[in-house]
């Protein structure tokens, strides 16, 4: 089994800045994507940012140039950097990992328990 911890949420102003974190731990031999995705009330979930396990990473149009995903490999940990917020970045925020298992060398999906990113004045 594994577990994801997410942190970094909470209340900024427009403009600011905020860093959320998402670590894996359990039976994992390998994690292929991390990802982040929101969902805002009323509205489906979205993909915010995602990276592969070289690196390559992609975005949402809508924070492109504004939001940075980056992983380490050592700790099984997934950054997102959100800068410039907006108002319409207020969202519960969740993170995805693609995991290789350790015993079997399946591949499963796992989600963390979401955290609130709140852009307000």
């Amino acid at each position: 089994q594994v577990h994801l911890v997410e942190s970094g949420g909470g209340l900024v102003q427009p403009g600011g800045s905020l860093r959320l974190s998402c670590a894996a731990s359990g039976s994992i031999f390998s994690i292929i994507v991390m990802g982040w995705y929101r969902q805002a009330p009323g509205k489906q979930r979205e993909l915010v940012a995602g990276i592969g396990s070289g690196g390559s990473t992609n975005y949402a149009d809508s924070v492109k140039g504004r939001f940075t995903i980056s992983r380490d490999n050592a700790k099984n940990t997934v950054y997102l950097q959100m800068n410039s917020l907006k108002p319409e970045d207020t969202a519960v925020y969740y993170c995805q990992f693609l995991v290789r298992a350790v015993a079997t060398m399946t591949t499963s999906d796992y989600w963390g328990q979401g955290t609130q990113v709140t852009v307000s004045s």
